[in-house]
């Protein structure tokens, strides 16, 4: 048999049918399930749901108990637990009250189970088909890390909860395993949006500018405080606004040294978080002013997200941290991710 020319189309892979524009919708999707994500793990942490689970089974732990032996089972692993000796057993929680909190849980560990499948699946698809241009599958493979790593952080933040009289995850964990969300998220729409651009004919992929990366470093902090505050119930702090105990600065103990001050009190992350919340807003109206340039719906989406959060955090103060309230202002946190992550987007693609 002779061998085909070098110009054959048999040295050519074939074309594959499917656009940009459709992994781009489908990466968009999997960001919309983290968004889900984002909210039911609020309310499993406002709900104290979180150590009702005590054991991490990834395939079996998908069933939830099936008789009354079951949960009679799972509910005297849960009574090992310093969070029902120290609050929830002194309270007299019953079996009823312990499936309430385990349904959450339960909820929050499925769902992350279905967007790993909802990543995963579709991602071999797109490989097989051929479908994933080049230079994006080393992105798509660190997405489904992250993913993978967010599984096992929130792992480790349970486990931080099971240890010793411990009543609460440390909050050291649940800023990594919520930070490691968020940062997914944006990933899944930074490559949502340069997919979009390549089924135009516009392979160039957008770049970190010095501005979004300098305004994302102070949007990190301000999440950084926003997870060390959830996972201390600081927000309990104060329920006045904008002073804390009828001071501007509250009292606080410095005993413990400066550092662990800045790392462990209640009062004095709460007033960080209040305060570093107008660092925060400054530096994404300057953002937002660059975004408006190129980009007008992209600079309103900053705006509408900022505004709101602020509005929202403040009435989650007021409330004292009301449930619906606490978790509006979690889910608007995320969108101001996105509305960030879109802004710098844009400013990427003018350079």
């Amino acid at each position: 048999m002779v061998a085909p020319p070098p110009h054959s189309d048999a040295f050519v892979p074939a074309e594959s049918a499917i656009k940009p524009t459709a992994l781009a919708n489908w990466l968009l999707a999997v960001a919309g399930l983290v968004l889900l994500m984002i909210v039911v793990g609020g309310i499993t942490r406002l709900t104290e749901s979180g150590l009702s689970i005590t054991q991490w089974k990834p395939v079996t732990g998908a069933l939830p108990p099936l008789s009354e032996a079951d949960w009679l089972s799972e509910f005297e692993l849960y009574k090992s637990t310093g969070e029902y000796r120290n609050v929830t057993g002194p309270a007299g929680m019953d079996l009823a009250a312990f499936k309430f909190i385990y349904f959450w849980e339960w909820s929050h560990r499925l769902l992350g189970r279905l967007i790993g499948l909802a990543f995963a699946l579709p991602l071999a698809w797109f490989w097989v088909k051929n479908a994933i241009p080049q230079g994006y599958k080393i992105r798509l493979l660190a997405l489904l890390a992250l993913g993978g790593m967010q599984g096992a952080f929130g792992w480790f933040m349970v486990r931080s909860g099971l240890s010793g009289e411990m009543t609460d995850v440390s909050h050291f964990w649940l800023s990594v395993h919520l930070l490691t969300a968020l940062l997914t998220l944006g990933g899944l729409v930074w490559t949502a949006l340069d997919l979009r651009r390549h089924a135009l004919g516009d392979k160039r992929p957008a770049r970190l500018t010095a501005l979004a990366a300098s305004v994302g470093a102070v949007l990190f902090i301000q999440l950084l405080l926003g997870g060390w505050v959830a996972g201390l119930n600081a927000g309990h702090a104060s329920d006045s606004w904008p002073l804390m105990q009828g001071r501007l600065v509250p009292e606080v103990s410095w005993a413990n040294g400066i550092i662990w001050t800045f790392l462990h009190d209640p009062f004095w992350l709460h007033f960080l978080h209040r305060w570093w919340a107008l660092v925060a807003a400054i530096a994404l109206v300057i953002m937002a002013r660059k975004v408006k340039l190129f980009d007008r719906s992209a600079s309103s989406a900053i705006y509408a997200a900022l505004g709101t959060q602020i509005i929202l955090g403040i009435a989650t103060v007021l409330t004292g941290v009301e449930l619906w309230v606490a978790v509006a202002h979690q889910l608007v946190g995320a969108l101001l991710v996105v509305a960030f992550t879109w802004g710098a987007y844009v400013t990427g693609r003018q350079t």
